[in-house]
């Protein structure tokens, strides 16, 4: 495919893709990776175009993802948008939560379970489709760990678009259930999700897979845009400014330095004013794949690959792209990182719910439960505003508390049995 977005038409700010690594400039094609260097590539913007965007701009947009279309690389037309209009999930005040763990600041939870197939993807596959399909695409696809499955098969089927999506075989049932209902193709790969991975990059090489959109591989810069929208939103519910301190859950840990980036973003075109002492980014990652947590705390840049194992199977990715990327944001910011083993994502689930009223799944209990250790280590200062971000629905992951939550009381239906149960007092 070697189409062009366009721009001159559809008022994009959008202008070129810039490798991360050395600089280097490419048209806004489907290329994900630095022919100079093999470094990422990311979309660069005009300047200009970024600062003319006002708050009353913004505000008077529709309530999902498109809010921001100014500040992103596709999608100004909405007649063009292949979206299930994502966006604008609850940022939920927790302070029971905040309570049990010694925080005394305000503690927010931005819940994107809310959003359409009850995950963060829907941002990202949403902005990457609009650009595929402005690149010309006629197919859908991914590779993924559960959550970019489910999302690429429904704005597929929305669209009236043929998708194929790659998952490791041994996924969780209710995301492959939750895949598979949109009628795609489901391809189930007998590997982890960085075989995957690998296999889709072979893939989109060849003549076969020539219209194939693979959001996460050749569409990868758009896509990776589309995680932006989590910071512009936090700061928009906050009254337009940036809190003091985030932690983020962490796979490839493209989330992480999106999220940082939408804050660098809002304070150079002046939408928002940095706090007085900066934000702090904190990640989070589980201890069965957890090689960006454990470069950062070995105090090294070399992020060594690992064979990914434990219950949060949404963040095993065992050779993060992102990862260094993500360790230069927490160190730039004075974060941290740090990682949580299966008991404890089970604890910080029920920790979630129990205090603040959101079922997550693993990737959220992972969050928590690591939120808890940076504020026991003295890493989170208590006293700081902080958001959490809940990346996905409960509902996904159930196997992971089943064995642990149930019924409090069975009982016969009768008024005796009730009162014998102590129901009465």
């Amino acid at each position: 495919m070697t189409s062009t977005l366009p721009t001159t038409s559809t008022g994009t700010p959008a202008r070129v893709l810039v490798c991360r690594g050395c600089g280097a400039e490419y048209p806004l094609i489907a290329q994900h990776a630095c022919y100079e260097c093999f470094g990422p590539l990311e979309v660069g913007y005009d300047a200009a175009a970024l600062a003319r965007v006002t708050r009353a701009q913004i505000e008077a947009g529709p309530a999902n993802i498109w809010r921001y279309a100014p500040l992103l690389p596709a999608g100004q037309d909405p007649a063009a948008r292949v979206s299930l209009d994502p966006g604008l999930t609850p940022l939920v005040p927790a302070p029971r939560l905040g309570a049990e763990l010694g925080i005394s600041a305000p503690l927010w939870v931005k819940d994107d379970s809310a959003n359409p197939t009850h995950s963060f993807k829907d941002r990202v596959v949403s902005v990457a489709l609009t650009a595929a399909k402005g690149l010309g695409f006629t197919r859908f696809a991914c590779a993924s760990t559960g959550n970019l499955a489910n999302s690429v098969a429904a704005h597929g089927a929305r669209a009236g678009v043929p998708s194929i999506v790659f998952i490791p075989a041994d996924l969780e049932l209710g995301k492959v259930v939750t895949t598979a209902v949109y009628d795609g193709e489901l391809v189930a790969v007998d590997g982890s999700y960085d075989d995957v991975n690998r296999l889709c990059g072979e893939l989109v090489e060849t003549d076969e897979f020539a219209d194939t959109a693979f959001v996460n591989v050749n569409v990868r810069p758009y896509y990776a845009e589309g995680s932006k929208t989590l910071g512009y939103e936090v700061a928009e519910q906050l009254g337009w400014r940036i809190p003091e301190q985030v932690v983020i859950p962490m796979a490839s840990g493209e989330l992480l330095t999106k999220v940082d980036k939408a804050f660098a973003e809002l304070v150079e075109i002046g939408l928002v004013d940095a706090p007085a002492n900066g934000w702090r980014v904190f990640g989070a990652q589980s201890a069965g794949c957890n090689p960006i947590a454990a470069a950062l705390h070995a105090g090294t840049d070399v992020i060594t690959p690992v064979r990914p194992t434990g219950i949060a199977k949404s963040l095993n990715i065992g050779d993060p792209a992102a990862g260094a990327y993500a360790l230069e944001a927490v160190r730039r910011t004075g974060g941290w990182m740090d990682f949580a083993d299966d008991d404890e994502i089970r604890d910080g689930i029920r920790r979630l719910a129990r205090t603040a009223g959101v079922f997550a799944e693993t990737a959220g209990g992972v969050t928590v439960a690591v939120l808890a250790k940076l504020v026991a280590s003295g890493r989170l200062d208590p006293t700081r505003e902080t958001v959490v971000y809940n990346t996905g629905e409960g509902l996904k992951t159930l196997d992971a508390v089943a064995g642990a939550a149930g019924p409090t009381h069975r009982v016969r239906p009768s008024l005796r049995a009730a009162r014998d149960a102590g129901l009465l007092g």
